[in-house]
Formats: C-alpha cells, structure tokens, sequence
C-alpha cells in the first residue's frame, strides 16, 4: 500500500551540531530532490545506483548556493519506507536545516506528522506492529539490556513467537470449523482432548511471554523504588552510595529529609526510578509530617520497596510498623551499619521474612551491596540474573492484550473440559487468536494504528 503524497522532515536533533539530515519519502521524493540538489558529477539522482552517496550543493529558487551536502536515493522497496526516500545530509546549523526543509515543502513535499516514515513502513509490509513500537524503545532504552531486547523485538522475535502460537491455534479452528460444518465424516483426530492438547501448548507458549514480561517492562520503563525506613537509619547514605555522589544531606540529626528525592539510575543492568524518602514516623513538626505523609504516597506507588533499618540497634516498633506496610508489595530488607559490629538483627529478621529478603550492608564502606546488586537482577532478570534467549515483551499494550489471550484460551480450556459443543470453543480460541493479532498489527483498528504512532517524535 503506498501513499499518493510525499513527505518530508528533519530526522536529525534539531539544534547546532556537525551534521543533520532531512529525509524525503514518496513517489516524488526523487523529483523533489532533483530540484534542489545538484551533484558535482553533474548527474541526476534517478540517474544514480540506490543507495549511492553524491556530492553536491542545495540551490533555492532564486538559483543561490544554500549549503554544500551529501545526498542518497534510496529505491523502493529498499528503504525505511520501502517507498523512494532520499536523504540529503547537510551542516547540523538550525537555519540550513529549516531552509533546506522548506525548500521540499515549495516543490511538493508535505510536513511529516509524528512517527509517520514509520508508519508507512508499517502500512507498506516492510515491518508489523510490533516491529514499528519497537523503534521508539531503542530510542527510549535506558541500559545496554534493555536496548538489546528493544533490538530483538525489532528483528521479530516477538512476532515470530506470536506467528507460531496463532498458526497453531489456527489450525485448531480449521479442524474444529471442519467438524462443525461436515458432522456426518468421521474426521480423525478432532477430539476434545486432542483439542484442548493445542491449546494448552499454545497457553504455554503465551504464559511465558507473560512472565517475561516483568523484566521487560522494568527494562523499557524503569523499575520504581522507594527506600524507605524510620528516621536515621541511613536511608540518604544508601541513596548517595548507590548514585555515587552526595545527592541527599546527610546528618546524624533525625528528620533531616523533609522531602523526597528521585532519581533515574542504573544499578548492575537494572535500571531503577529511585526514590529516597523522609523518616516514617509520629511527628508533631509540621513540615516533616508533610515529608512523611509523602514518604507513604511514594510507597503506595512503588513497584519495590527498599527497608532500611539499623543493624546497631534493637527493633523499633515505627520499624514493624513500616515493614507490616512495606512488605504488602515487592520488598527486601537492608540491615546497615554493618562496619560499627556484629548484630542479631538479620537473623531475626530472616527468620520472620526469609533469608532470600534480608541483605546486610554498610552505606558508609559499601560493604554488602554487591549483594545488593545481585539480588536486584536475579529480581529483574529470574535467577540466572541475565537475559535469557528469544522474545521479551516491553510494551504495556502488548501485556494487556497477551492477558485477555491468555484468559480466552483459560475459558476454551474449560470448555473442552466441559464437552460444550465446538462452537464455544472455537469462539474463545478465535478470541485469542485476534488479540495477538493486535499486537503485530494483523487485527488492529485504524485509530489504534493512529494512536501509536501519534506518540512517536517527528522525523521517525
């Protein structure tokens, strides 16, 4: 499906820099071109091999020099588009830029709406949906992992996974459909149980993609933390020895946070929304409540909670209340001060939670968090604590639509264990079959199509 219009944008960051780049894609991207580019061999750009570099000038309509360049043509199919795209790569200066962009608009160009080259690669069959999403992760990646999963969704292998499991469930329907339609033959091996068989390994399939879905979304978006404790147990230490820097004041007065602190950070490969919070506890100082009444709204909304108590001390009873409330959600418990002697505090503390909970450390020497660092990514990553091989999903929407998969195939499961006529099941199996097909775009409504690409930068 190609497109009647041509557009144009910049694709480069728009600001002072050696080099930016304004892309043209369209049946007349070529002809545009032509007439504002002009090569120092004295050839056309159509008259050029695809994907040839020239060396020229850009001229406007008066006939004065704009800026000396360097320009591709790219032939369909073989493009980011797979229509005629051309490139022109000229001085990264705002003014050449904007001029050079403007000149593609006066000759027939129109301005590109976001995320629209690709959106057309997506219309025109050279990538699918999901493959078209993946571009703005790579974008977007915050650590190497989470660029080499954004990487892998990119090559297909999300869709490729998706492919198989709906081809399997496809050939459950056309068996089904078969003997719904022709009751009188006797088809061979359309049972129930031979049914439901299929579909369990196709709810396998998409379990675990489901379960991979943890470290993927944490990867893409970044896993939110709240360090969170009573006061002075060294919550600001342990924010400024993960940061490496002194970002939270530090004093051995009580309730010197009186305000939440965030930060982006990559801890190991685990990139973490990290957030240090003031002491939880009673306070009739005004301006600390506020800090605190904050500190439990940053707890309600993390996804993992760091507790911090004080390996020098006993117990408090502010520190079982803040780890009745913390431990409702993800959580692991650091005992410091670890360097000032040896305590009993971890060992009761695993003997209520669990050893694979309680981690003992020092913020002042660092000791411990190595430990630290490797709980994390065996939390992120499973307990290999790396990436394992083949498709990770990233994308909220993909998870949402992977759940209502995994629940229309709960529900066909059910109703072979039922012995409900074939036509139940064939609904539910249908069901799942276009809610994959809404991740890779086989079964998509047009303003979901819009949507996505609505929320992608200009020039991609």
């Amino acid at each position: 499906m190609h497109t009647d219009d041509t557009i144009s944008a910049i694709i480069t960051a728009l600001g002072t820099g050696a080099v930016g780049i304004i892309r043209i894609s369209g049946d007349k991207s070529i002809e545009i071109a032509e007439k504002i580019f002009v090569a120092q061999s004295g050839k056309y750009l159509s008259a050029e091999p695809s994907h040839k570099m020239s060396y020229g000038k850009i001229k406007d309509e008066n006939d004065e020099f704009v800026d000396e360049v360097l320009a591709v043509c790219m032939k369909n199919p073989h493009s980011y588009t797979a229509e005629d795209v051309v490139e022109i790569q000229c001085h990264g200066g705002v003014e050449s830029l904007k001029t050079i962009l403007s000149l593609t608009y006066k000759h027939g160009a129109r301005p590109a709406e976001p995320g629209e080259f690709t959106k057309r690669a997506f219309l025109n069959g050279r990538i699918d949906l999901a493959q078209a999403e993946a571009v703005m992760d790579i974008i977007n990646s915050r650590s190497e992992a989470s660029l080499k999963l954004a990487l892998r969704q990119q090559e297909g292998f999300l869709s490729k996974e998706l492919k198989a499991i709906r081809e399997e469930l496809m050939g459950v329907i056309v068996n089904l459909e078969a003997v719904i339609d022709y009751p009188e033959d006797d088809i061979e091996d359309v049972t129930y149980e031979a049914v439901e068989g299929h579909i369990r390994s196709a709810q396998s399939k998409v379990e675990q993609l489901l379960k991979n879905a943890h470290t993927g979304k944490i990867l893409r978006e970044g896993l939110k933390t709240v360090i969170v404790g009573r006061p002075n147990v060294g919550k600001s230490s342990l924010l400024n020895a993960l940061l490496k820097e002194d970002r939270a004041i530090v004093s051995e007065y009580a309730g010197t946070t009186r305000d939440v602190i965030e930060e982006q950070v990559l801890i190991g490969d685990v990139p973490l929304v990290l957030t240090d919070t003031a002491g939880i506890r009673e306070t009739e100082d005004f301006v600390e409540k506020i800090g605190v009444d904050k500190s439990k709204e940053m707890l309600e909304k993390a996804e993992l909670a760091i507790i911090v108590v004080d390996g020098m001390e006993n117990l408090q009873e502010e520190d079982l209340e803040i780890l009745k409330v913390a431990t409702s959600k993800d959580y692991v418990i650091m005992v410091n001060k670890v360097d000032l002697g040896y305590t009993e505090t971890k060992a009761k503390l695993e003997k209520i939670y669990g050893s694979e909970h309680v981690i003992e450390i020092s913020a002042k020497t660092k000791a411990g968090l190595d430990n630290f660092i490797k709980w994390l990514e065996n939390y992120a990553f499973g307990k290999e604590g790396t990436l394992n091989e083949g498709a990770y999903v990233q994308n909220a929407r993909h998870e949402d639509l992977l759940i209502k998969a995994a629940k229309n195939l709960e529900d066909s499961i059910s109703a072979c264990e039922n012995l409900l006529p074939y036509d139940c099941v064939t609904i539910d199996v249908q069901a799942a079959i276009n809610n994959m097909g809404e991740i890779t775009g086989q079964a998509v409504r047009d303003e979901i199509i819009n949507e996505i690409f609505a929320k992608f930068c200009v020039g991609k």
